[in-house]
């Protein structure tokens, strides 16, 4: 079916744009960023800062994020802030969905409006509906898949939207790894960015590490040279024999989309080498819960998931409560951590697992986003503990 202009539901706008859920309601808005559509899962983040980053984190490939905070562009968007590491890659997340349209950038640090940076990156969006109410309905029911549609016409064939939403098979047993990884090895040097300075390069490293790029971000590297690691970046499917003969004095693995058991099929096996050979080991999301399967564990699909930049962790060993940026929609189930995998982080929010070490071994993987980006700064300090693992390992 073809909506048309006296479609009663706008008496006196036409709908530019759908948000067509698989249980066939139909959210109509304004469309902006690319024409076209896309289908994924929906999720609401709820950070106030940072869309940018948020939007090319390739841990939100197959998702449509919904962004509760309603003041999205007045910062507009700029290329520093880019967190996509494979530029031929999927960008991230598939669509976005906004309270209300976006207004023009007011930022010295602006090069683009975030409307054309959405266009250029072929990423579709939406605005006009009701943010709230969608989020209450994930609190609710789980994050639906859906497809987001965007046509300056405003003519959809909503039989085929709401048939493709509703035949969607969703993210759980997904592996999105492919379509986000580096094709090749590479060096990374650049360190973090500072006012007024911009990114500086690590020119004296202290420690060689691999980090396997299962959808890595860029600030993420950045903190690790920053704290004096030459940084060698492998695809997700790596061999660990090839890893090992870099002989690294730590591996990285990173963050990224999808379902972890999926993934984990190919990379639970380089994983288990790795920790065998006694290599300091520090994971991130999905490398975290990776980790998890790797020692036995189990992973599960939450209910709505974490996302945003103001979810309170706590670090059991030492007591503090930090606040952390997060984005996943998978967690290694707590109750499954084999004996000689201690929980090292909780969620403040729900109780879940947000982090683990291995006894006696310097293997340790937190499922938030340390490196701030966007967010704050609380956990930083993590970089640093594994700079200072591979320093006693080297001293050993």
């Amino acid at each position: 079916m073809t909506q048309h202009d006296n479609d009663p539901a706008w008496p006196d706008h036409k709908p530019t744009a759908l948000l067509v859920l698989a249980d066939g309601t139909v959210l109509e808005g304004f469309g902006l960023g690319a024409e076209g559509h896309a289908v994924g899962e929906v999720c609401f983040n709820t950070a106030m800062t940072g869309y940018e980053e948020i939007l090319t984190d390739p841990s939100y490939a197959g998702q449509l994020i919904t962004f509760t905070f309603p003041h999205i562009g007045n910062v507009g968007t700029n290329e520093e802030d880019i967190e996509t590491v494979n530029m031929a890659a999927t960008p991230g997340a598939r669509g976005v969905i906004l309270r209300t349209a976006i207004t023009n950038p007011s930022n010295y640090r602006a090069t683009k409006h975030l409307d054309a940076w959405l266009k250029a990156r072929g990423i579709i969006g939406l605005s006009g509906i009701d943010t709230r109410a969608l989020t209450a309905l994930i609190r609710s029911k789980g994050m639906p898949n859906a497809v987001i549609a965007h046509a300056r016409n405003g003519e959809f064939d909503l039989h085929g939207l709401k048939e493709e939403a509703r035949e969607w098979p969703g993210l759980e047993g997904m592996d999105l790894v492919p379509m986000v990884t580096s094709g090749q090895r590479f060096t990374w040097d650049e360190t973090p960015w500072l006012w007024d300075k911009g990114f500086g390069k690590q020119d004296k490293p202290e420690f060689n590490v691999v980090a396997i790029d299962y959808g890595i971000k860029r600030n993420i590297l950045r903190l690790l040279a920053g704290v004096g690691c030459k940084v060698t970046v492998v695809p997700a499917t790596t061999s660990s024999e090839d890893i090992l003969a870099m002989k690294p004095d730590g591996v990285f693995l990173s963050n990224g989309p999808g379902d972890p058991a999926a993934t984990g099929k190919y990379a639970v096996p380089v994983i288990q080498d790795v920790i065998k050979s006694g290599t300091p080991t520090f994971g991130i999301c999905l490398g975290h819960q990776m980790l998890g399967l790797a020692v036995g564990a189990k992973t599960k699909k939450m209910h709505q998931g974490h996302h945003g930049a103001n979810h309170p962790v706590k670090d059991e060993t030492t007591g503090k409560v930090e606040i952390t940026s997060m984005n996943h929609g998978f967690a290694v189930d707590e109750k499954t951590l084999p004996k000689g995998a201690t929980q090292t982080h909780i969620s403040l929010f729900d109780g879940s697992n947000c982090g683990i070490q291995l006894d006696g071994k310097p293997v340790f993987s937190v499922q938030y986003h340390p490196e701030a980006s966007p967010g704050p700064r609380d956990s930083h300090y993590l970089f640093q503990r594994f700079a200072d693992l591979m320093r006693q390992k080297k001293s050993a």
